[in-house]
């Protein structure tokens, strides 16, 4: 009770702040102009008959709740940040294999800055392959008409120009606002379609059912032991003890257990829902062969199908491994440990300190990983358990969203604690 007072007075203190009362207003302007956009419409789609489809197809109504409901409104961020969290998979994996790439990730700051034009620039195909998919299976449903060169060209265009300032709206809040800004989008997003998903929940289930009742009440305890859950995983840290000889001093090193964030799972989505995506497009493919491949795909990589759950908790739990091995490297940790002169007691510097570390952090992030796997999968086993379809992505969404929250608190107390520290200094 006291930490959560605490909390309180902080953030009511920096609320006082200029730069936090800056970095707020911008990166809600950012959010609010993000929504407005999410509202125009790519012409020559009919709307109403595309709500119809999202809502008859989970696998779409899926993406459509990551995108804020761009896709069912078929606006022209209709792709929003996927095309480019697509291209940052695939850069991170080159990274690991090319060695031009590798060097230019451990040049600090110019490096990132350059693989990240990189990245930015292997967006635009991918948006544009992307953009011509949707199409294609909006074309298959009679949704939107055959298009001229022309009309298609500009389409696509408008398509590949939403996802290109989804882009700049992120990297804005990374400069200027709070927050990770791919993360503020889909959080944005999330918040926005939340509200509708309750509303159908509530006017589509039969109230006066005792077991729809019973349903909706097992949806909210397992979306508090959820949050519950979150919160604890998010706030728990292996220390590992380093001790300074030549200072006398000793601390430790934190490793979180979740030390990946949200990420694998928006990594996850993205590439879970790719062969349902590519099936759709494919189904009504003139080749036989062809299409009864499609249509086995489509049949079995359907979100509710055990199939896409084990091939979706499977992708969160590599993900997570593989994104740690990104932002945590034990040998770099070692390198910098022996060369400021610290040591993990009982443990020799250099390659038995990275081999200690990598033992630490493997099983660290085995518990973080099984933790966002069962989240991910959660809201899938709670709607075959209860029936309950317009919340599917619960699970996932309460994790992406008390995330963020527990970020921006953490950015909000950083901000408050540099403020007084340099008032103190004066």
């Amino acid at each position: 009770m006291n930490q959560i007072k605490q909390s309180l007075l902080i953030y009511l203190q920096g609320l006082k702040t200029p730069l936090l009362r800056k970095k707020l207003a911008f990166t809600l302007f950012i959010l609010i102009v993000f929504r407005l956009i999410a509202h125009i419409p790519v012409p020559g789609v009919d709307v109403t008959r595309l709500q119809q489809f999202f809502s008859g197809n989970q696998l779409l109504s899926l993406l459509d709740i990551f995108s804020g409901g761009t896709l069912a409104n078929f606006s022209i961020v209709a792709l929003g940040l996927a095309p480019y969290i697509n291209a940052s998979i695939m850069f991170q994996l080159l990274g690991m294999v090319v060695p031009q790439l590798e060097e230019l990730s451990k040049e600090g700051e110019y490096g990132r800055a350059k693989i990240n034009q990189y990245t930015r620039l292997a967006t635009i195909p991918i948006a544009i392959m992307q953009s011509f998919g949707m199409y294609g299976i909006l074309r298959s449903q009679n949704i939107i008409g055959s298009l001229s060169p022309v009309f298609l060209v500009a389409l696509l265009s408008s398509m590949v120009a939403g996802t290109m300032i989804m882009i700049f709206f992120g990297e804005m809040i990374n400069t200027y606002g709070l927050g990770n800004g791919t993360s503020m989008i889909i959080f944005a997003g999330i918040i926005s379609r939340l509200p509708v998903s309750i509303v159908q929940t509530l006017t589509l289930t039969d109230l006066s059912d005792s077991q729809n009742k019973m349903n909706l009440f097992i949806l909210l305890l397992v979306s508090l032991a959820v949050i519950i859950g979150i919160v604890l995983v998010e706030e728990a840290v292996l220390r590992i003890p380093i001790h300074y000889a030549r200072r006398a001093q000793s601390t430790y090193l934190p490793i979180k257990v979740n030390t990946a964030g949200v990420m694998p799972i928006i990594f996850a989505v993205s590439l879970a829902t790719v062969p349902s995506l590519l099936s759709q497009f494919l189904i009504k493919v003139p080749q036989p062969q062809i299409s009864a491949i499609a249509t086995f795909i489509n049949r079995y990589f359907q979100p509710q199908t055990y199939t896409y759950i084990v091939f979706y908790f499977l992708m969160v739990i590599v993900f997570t491994f593989f994104y740690t091995s990104v932002v945590f490297k034990p040998k770099d940790i070692a390198d910098q440990l022996r060369k400021s002169g610290g040591f993990i007691p009982g443990i020799r510097p250099g390659l038995a300190t990275e081999k200690r570390l990598q033992y630490l952090l493997t099983r660290v992030i085995a518990i973080g990983a099984l933790f966002l796997g069962i989240i991910a999968i959660s809201p899938s086993l709670v709607q075959k358990m209860t029936h309950i379809s317009t919340l599917s992505i619960g699970g996932t969404s309460i994790l992406i969203v008390v995330s963020v929250v527990i970020e921006l608190t953490r950015k909000i107390e950083n901000i408050v604690q540099t403020q007084n520290y340099e008032k103190l200094s004066y």
